[in-house]
């Protein structure tokens, strides 16, 4: 699973942080989220779904 986060339309709320700090992470400006390894791993990938399915702008995109 790859995950990425559309800087563009990201409002930085940090819904996906609190989901699953352990994959998104502030850029460091704190303007919106990123990503730390685009490679999801494994016991990660429940978490990284929720984060997505919690996106208020639809930012977070999630390829198998």
């Amino acid at each position: 699973m790859k995950v990425s986060v559309n800087k563009d339309v990201c409002l930085g709320c940090g819904a996906c942080v609190a989901t699953c700090g352990e994959v998104f992470d502030f850029s460091e400006d704190q303007t919106y989220a990123e990503v730390k390894t685009p490679e999801v791993p494994e016991n990660q990938k429940a978490s990284v779904e929720a984060a997505k399915d919690s996106c208020p702008t639809g930012a977070i995109n999630v390829e198998e």
